[in-house]
This record gives structure tokens, sequence and C-alpha cells, in this order.
């Protein structure tokens, strides 16, 4: 089998992007079994997601054993997708990128951006369509010359055909495609699907499903290595185009961030407005004055406590990077099971996740609720998003969480899902006033009151206003953002956890 091994550099790993005309065509059991197919046959696959997906790359890591990484056009910029994926790809033999919704499809209202042919472009990356054949025979040669000739500057190479009925349907569609010239790669036959069970936001993570986690991808990697073409695959990987440019580093990333921050506005006034340049505002370096006066620095490297587990399974991996790079050390903890914070805790950041599954074990917990509680107080940085605000409420549901912030939270039936341009309204342990990020909320919660006398966030889609909580060292708050658009994030955090 061909292998990157020859080409030398991460440059030119060979890479394919699995896309498809729609969500549910069957993009992630592709994806993820052709990762586990390939790691199979002895290859270092590198893993990628199109979008702010935390759930998928999960899948990914447990099919290849590397770390999965997300590729969002929105949350970072189109400028960084090359080097993040060339930063993944280190050492790897190939890469495989899942797309996201439709292949066309991304923000709303937004052209290309973050879509999964934007990424494709930018990564000079071969695309694979996954398509479900399942109501259609000869008019799947439309709809694919269609993905084809809609955009010229996006190759679809190759197709896979998935939920084929039949030996006679699948000669049918062969066909009807061969006057495409778009090559079939891989038929999948409709089956028993995969036991990947979904509840409200999605699939199930695999930190709440081990085993039967591990069983789905080995499914799926057995389904891919059997119906598809492994060999014709790996050769269109092969064909992907050469990158320019260095691969991502945090360390160099936190030297070279945007310029300076924003001047903190006068008490009382208005946060300055953001610049705007060519293409839009971007994000800034949320560097700046610390929160509080914090004359005596600590000596070595401060530990920064990061929630994980079943319950808080959801953060991108530069985050933790980008925080040892600014000199932190990264020690995971597990609010389901741990008592007590590491050792020497500085700093706190809890992402997201579902707490609201866990909402009685995370109550019974105590001990650690109340030393959570203690660390706030005492004015250390404590960074939390979405599942991480939950927690830090008096209540969830009902049961006690930290008391940190004075609102409660409760499940909803409403979905809140979608990017958001935010300003930050107050100086805090994350950014200064001003300072302008993006990000993406993902939930079925609700916390009253939403923002605090010191909201963390305004934004103005879907409606203006401001939202989360800044109090004292605590930053709590919906959005989900990635650190590796604006790394003065981690570097500010670890600055006041050195003196806190």
């Amino acid at each position: 089998m061909v292998t990157g091994a020859a080409v030398g550099s991460v440059r030119s790993v060979p890479r394919l992007v699995i896309a498809a005309p729609a969500s549910g065509s069957g993009k992630t059991t592709v994806a993820t079994g052709l990762m586990a197919a390939l790691s199979a046959r002895g290859m270092a696959v590198s893993p990628h997601k199109v979008g702010p997906d935390y759930i998928d790359p999960g899948y990914h890591a447990l099919a290849t054993g590397r770390v999965g990484r997300n590729l969002d056009a929105y949350l970072c910029g189109a400028e960084l997708m090359a080097p993040l994926f060339a930063h993944g790809a280190r050492g790897c033999d190939i890469a495989v990128v899942e797309g996201v919704m439709g292949l066309f499809d991304g923000a709303f209202g937004e052209g290309e951006l973050a879509s999964t042919a934007q990424v494709a472009k930018v990564l000079r990356a071969p695309v694979v369509l996954v398509v479900d054949a399942s109501a259609q025979a000869r008019s799947v040669a439309a709809l694919v010359h269609g993905f084809v000739s809609f955009d010229p500057e996006v190759r679809v190479g190759g197709v896979i055909l998935n939920k084929v009925a039949s030996d006679r349907h699948e000669v049918v569609l062969r066909e009807a495609l061969e006057a495409t010239g778009i090559p079939v790669l891989g038929v999948l036959r409709r089956a028993a699907p995969v036991e990947t069970p979904s509840r409200h936001l999605g699939l199930v993570p695999v930190a709440e499903r081990a085993a039967a986690a591990v069983a789905a991808v080995e499914a799926m990697g057995a389904q891919v290595a059997e119906g598809c073409d492994l060999e014709g695959l790996v050769a269109l990987a092969c064909s992907a185009g050469s990158l320019a440019g260095a691969a991502w580093d945090a360390g160099e990333a936190l030297v070279s961030s945007p310029p300076p921050p924003l001047p903190s506005p006068a008490p009382g006034a208005a946060p300055p407005e953001p610049p705007v340049g060519p293409g839009g505002p971007r994000p800034q370096a949320p560097d700046g004055p610390a929160v509080a006066a914090t004359p005596v620095k600590k000596a070595g490297s401060p530990v920064v406590a990061l929630a994980g587990g079943a319950a808080f399974s959801f953060s991108y991996a530069e985050q933790a990077e980008l925080l040892t790079a600014a000199g932190a050390e990264v020690v995971t903890f597990d609010p389901l099971r741990d008592e007590e914070l590491p050792e020497g805790t500085s700093g706190v950041v809890i992402g997201g996740g579902f707490p609201e599954v866990y909402a009685s074990e995370l109550s019974a917990n105590e001990a650690l609720r109340k030393q959570i509680s203690g660390v706030a107080a005492s004015g250390a940085p404590v960074a939390a998003e979405c599942a991480g605000l939950l927690y830090l409420c008096r209540e969830l549901d009902g049961m006690p969480m930290c008391g940190v912030l004075d609102a409660s939270a409760r499940m909803s039936e409403r979905l809140t899902l979608g990017y958001r341009d935010a300003v930050a309204v107050s100086d805090s342990v994350l950014a200064a006033s001003g300072t302008r990020m993006r990000g993406h909320e993902f939930h079925r919660t609700v916390v009253e009151p939403g923002a605090g006398a010191s909201p963390a966030w305004g934004v103005r889609v879907p409606e203006r206003r401001v939202e989360g909580f800044v109090e004292g060292g605590v930053h709590a708050s919906y959005l989900h953002t990635h650190w590796a658009s604006a790394p003065g994030v981690a570097r500010r955090f670890v600055e006041r956890c050195r003196t806190s």
C-alpha cells in the first residue's frame, strides 16, 4: 500500500476530505471507518473534523489512536486551516478529514465560510462524496454531476455509495455514474446501522460509552474495509497538492499573537468598538491588565486543573497545548470521580459536556464542589464554558452545584445552536474589555439570570444581548471558543494563575 512516508513532509501529507450532499448520508460512518481501516493496516492516520463539533473527533481518536482535531474557518479564520491541519498531521502517513453537513453548507448567511468545500480548497485536498443511494437509481448521476460542477475549485475525486440495496441496485448506480467520469471507490450495503446511540445533542460521546464505543468503531472499520477500495482511496489522497507555510505551533503562536489589546474603558464608559479591516473584524489577542492588582508572581509552573471525564468531555486539543506553552502544568481531573482538585491548583478550566446527564452524581461530590467554590472565592482564575457554566451555578435542575454564581440552570426543550460574533463586555482573566472573538453555542439548557452585573460577552446574533458572568477571577459563559484564534487568552489566564 502507498503511504505518505516517502513524501517526507507534513506539508504534502496525503489527505482526503469525506463529504456528502447532506447531513445523515453516512459521513461519520465512512470517515471513522476509513480511519480505523487504514490504522488497522499499519498507517499513522491523522483525524480531523470540519466545524465545531466535539463528539465526532472522540470517535476519530478511538479509530486512530491520535487526538481528533477540528478545522473551523469561522472560529479560527481560513488562514489557520492549513497550519492547524499540518500541526495535527505531523508524523502521519495520511490524513482523513470528515466534513460537516452538506459539502457546500457553512455559516448561515456567510457564503462558503466554514463549509467543507472551503476547507477542502484551502487544504488542496480531493473530496470523496458519500451518497445515500437508498431511494434513488439513475438519478444518482445527476446528483453527483451537480456537486462536481457547482464549484470547479472543489475537486471531487470519487464517490462512495451508501445504503445500496442489492447487487442489481449497485449495477444500476455504477452504470449511471460512468457518464460523470467520477470513480466509485466504495459501496456500502443497506444493513443494520452500527450502534451509535444519540440523545438531545447528537451522538453519545466516546467518554461515556467506553467498550461500546470501541466496538462501534471496529464495526465501522470492518464495513469500510469490506466495501471500499482502500488502495484507490489512498492513491487519491496522494494526489493532494502541497501546502505552503509552516505548521501551527503553540509556542510560536503565543510569541506572534495579534496586536496589543484595546484599552480598557474608564469606569462607566462603553466598551470600545473593535477595529474593522479587510474582510471584517478578526479576533484580537486578549492581553492587557489583570483584573485585580496581583504584585507577587509564583515561581515554577502554575497548575491548571482541566475538567474531563464523562461529564466534561468537550475541549479543543489546542487549548491545553496553549496553556502548556504559556508555562502551565495542565492536569486533568474528573468531577464525577475526584473529590479534590490536583495538588497545587492555581487555576481551573471547565469546558463543555453533559452535566445535565450527570447532575445527581456531580451534586453528590460535595467535597469537590466546595473546593471549586473556595478556589473561585480566593480570586484564582476559573474559566467555564457551557457545561462549566452550569456546574458553577447554584443549582442544576434543582440539584446543588458549586454555587460560585448566583444563578440557576435547567434543561429546556429549545435547542440553542449557532455561531456567534462576540465582544468582551468586561475585563476578565481571559480577555480585556472590547476584545472581539468568535464562538458557538450548542445546548438545550437555560441559565437564569443569563448574565451577571459584569457580563462576559455581548453578541448581536440571533439578537442583541449580553450573556455570561465575570466575577473576580471567574469567567463563565455559554460561548464555546477556540483559543488558537486568540492565543493571548492562554497567556493572560496563566499569568493570572502566577499572580493570584
